[in-house]
């Protein structure tokens, strides 16, 4: 029987994700977000870490509740897993309620940033347009989270992303337009989301919140990791002196029922 992992017990799963380099793996071990389940919390042989709409799986992929594991996962989630013996159960579990697609890993190296570079990108910003730090004011703005939920949403509250959080947000005539935020964190870092309105995309807009956020990141001594989901996310990446690593297999799974 799958078990949830008690909060105090959370390196109970981390040899399971020896592997693994996701930060959002990270965020939970370190105890910033997410959850895990293993099928048996005295003699784990398999392990399942969620944070926000990505799960990771590791372990044995034949022991008896692997099934069950698989299965105890958010209605539309992504997941990740460095095995094609789990790979192969997913496609056989979740037959005909997945997509898999390539999403792309890049290498985790503060040096390869130049400043200068990412300040002249924030300097380019259109004389009616302000970037703004996410603060009291801008995150209750409700054009913010129209934009993206992610933005903030993982964090459990307003008061909680101004703590631990951290964003910028491009704002034209009063409302948010554009933005890059911390999709979670680790001890050393966070992980970036970023969002653009679609009648404002190809403005290079979003590069201007990005090198906001990178450039205060970078003062911080916070890593600004970065993990795209498309090729238009590995441009915007390079452009900002992302170097790409690696894509890797992500699976895109829907469990709501039909009809």
């Amino acid at each position: 029987m799958i078990t949830k992992v008690p909060e105090n017990q959370r390196q109970l799963v981390k040899p399971f994700f020896e592997e693994f380099e996701d930060t959002l793996i990270r965020s939970y071990l370190e105890g910033h977000m997410g959850e895990a389940w293993v099928d048996d919390l005295d003699h784990a042989t398999a392990a399942q870490i969620t944070v926000s709409i990505f799960t990771f799986f590791a372990g044995d992929p034949n022991t008896p509740a692997v099934e069950a594991l698989l299965r105890t996962i958010p209605e539309d989630v992504l997941i990740i897993t460095e095995s094609e013996d789990w790979q192969q159960l997913i496609e056989t579990i979740h037959a005909g309620a997945f997509e898999k697609y390539s999403r792309y890993r890049f290498e985790n190296s503060a040096d390869a940033f130049d400043r200068q570079h990412l300040q002249n990108l924030v300097n380019q910003l259109p004389l009616d347009y302000t970037v703004r730090i996410i603060d009291e004011t801008v995150i209750e703005m409700p054009s913010l989270h129209e934009l993206s939920e992610d933005f903030t949403g993982n964090f459990e509250s307003a008061e909680d992303f101004l703590n631990r959080g951290i964003g910028y947000a491009v704002i034209h005539e009063g409302e948010v337009v554009s933005g890059a935020s911390s999709f979670s964190v680790y001890d050393e870092g966070i992980e970036i989301e970023v969002g653009t309105h679609p009648d404002y995309r190809r403005k290079g807009l979003a590069a201007v919140a990005s090198a906001a956020l990178i450039l205060d990141c970078l003062d911080r001594q916070l890593y600004p990791n970065w993990d795209a989901d498309n090729i238009g996310s590995v441009k915007l990446a390079q452009q900002l002196g992302y170097i790409l690593k690696e894509p890797y297999d992500t699976y895109y799974v829907t469990t709501r029922k039909k009809g």
